[in-house]
């Protein structure tokens, strides 16, 4: 099965996704995992990140680029990641398309959804990776849910610390990442490509590692 981990900078997804993945090899599950966005090996990540950071002129700007960009990333491995599915694996996924639907919307100032439809921009999202560049559909998406006060603090820190993780646009913007984790909210309560389970990773460190148990003896025993 494919799971997808999502939600805005300095949720925490990285530990998440890392805890599951020890449990699952603790049940000797076989696990495939990948991050995206993969600047460090996809051209179109790498083109996008230079525009987060100022170097692409006003490419930035353009809710659409950006986000073709970004899908154009994940359509690189789409088929591997069907074939690690097909053969068993579990597939774990550090954002995903959802993650394009979100901030698209949010970038526009459009509901995710309303009414039970997707708006402009998600419905274009769902179109042009699922349908348009065959996409896998995961099988289970996790919204990792953390006010964005705590996230930003997170983000801001990591920062100071690592000269390589400077805030990117998107980073620094609050009013965007506000916005953002509303939109994931909107998708995950839609069910929105496939079910949804929220995970509160805001504080309280033992309630969310007891969560994650029971999500991988779920997976374990699917």
């Amino acid at each position: 099965m494919i799971i997808a981990f999502e939600g805005i900078d300095g949720a925490g997804k990285n530990t998440v996704v890392t805890a599951l993945e020890t449990e699952l090899i603790a049940r000797e599950v076989p696990v495939a995992r990948l991050a995206f966005p993969r600047y460090e090996t996809s051209v179109h990540a790498r083109l996008a990140s230079a525009a987060l950071h100022g170097g692409m002129g006003d490419l930035v700007d353009s809710a659409y680029g950006m986000a073709t960009l970004f899908a154009l990333d994940r359509a690189e491995v789409a088929e591997e990641l069907a074939g690690f599915d097909r053969d068993g694996y579990v597939v774990l996924l550090d954002r995903w398309v959802a993650s394009n639907a979100a901030y698209s919307a949010a970038r526009l100032s459009q509901d995710a959804t309303s009414g039970g439809a997707s708006s402009e921009v998600v419905a274009w999202v769902e179109d042009l990776e699922f349908r348009e560049l065959g996409v896998p559909v995961p099988d289970l998406q996790i919204l990792v849910d953390v006010p964005d006060s705590v996230t930003a603090v997170r983000v801001a820190d990591r920062a100071s610390r690592d000269a390589s993780r400077s805030m990117d646009a998107y980073e620094a913007d609050g009013g965007l990442q506000s916005r953002t984790l509303t939109a994931y909210r909107d998708l995950a309560a839609a069910e929105w490509g496939s079910p949804w389970l929220v995970l509160d990773n805001s504080g309280d460190r033992a309630s969310l590692d007891a969560r994650i148990v029971e999500l991988a003896d779920a997976v374990a025993e699917d």
